[in-house]
């Protein structure tokens, strides 16, 4: 950090005397990119096309800078994987019913891009599940689908965990 500027002293004369004590120090040597020329593009300077660029430079998810409109569809887009490698039909109705919680709660606030979102269905999601479980299942004889697998672990306490999973 460097010092105050001295009161008196013009902010010009002093932000020049700090990088030229900078210079004469080595401070500048060795940077990345030196003597290299900078990127031209050819689309006119915008702000959010640099912040883009620098967040990509930088290895930043730049999905966190789209509207949350256009989020929730690139995650509607990607359900089917989100959800593959889930073990149990309530795992994936557990993602299903948080990613349509965001869509109801993302419809309820105004927005300025004219982007709708419709929330998922549940039964569908869960079918395509199964049928892609099925078809990675290594069947125990010709032309017999594989039996389906056990959901939810049934117990005394099952009406309890769903009110508690509710709440």
């Amino acid at each position: 950090m460097t010092e105050r500027k001295p009161p008196g002293m013009n902010f010009e004369t002093w932000v020049d005397r700090q990088i030229r004590e900078a210079e004469e120090r080595g401070a500048f040597d060795g940077l990345p990119g030196a003597g290299k020329p900078l990127p031209k593009s050819d689309q006119p300077f915008s702000m959010e096309r640099w912040v883009a660029d620098w967040a990509r430079r930088e290895g930043l998810d730049t999905e966190a800078m789209l509207p949350e409109r256009l989020r929730l569809r690139k995650e509607i887009d990607r359900l089917a994987e989100t959800v593959r490698d889930l073990r149990s039909e309530r795992a994936v109705r557990d993602v299903v019913d948080d990613l349509n919680q965001r869509i109801k709660d993302s419809l309820r606030r105004p927005s300025e891009l004219p982007i709708m979102v419709f929330p998922v269905d549940a039964e569908a999601v869960v079918e395509r599940w199964r049928e892609a479980r099925r078809a990675a299942a290594p069947s125990t004889e010709p032309g017999r689908p594989p039996t389906p697998e056990r959901t939810e672990r049934k117990g005394r306490f099952r009406r309890l965990r769903r009110i508690i999973r509710r709440s």
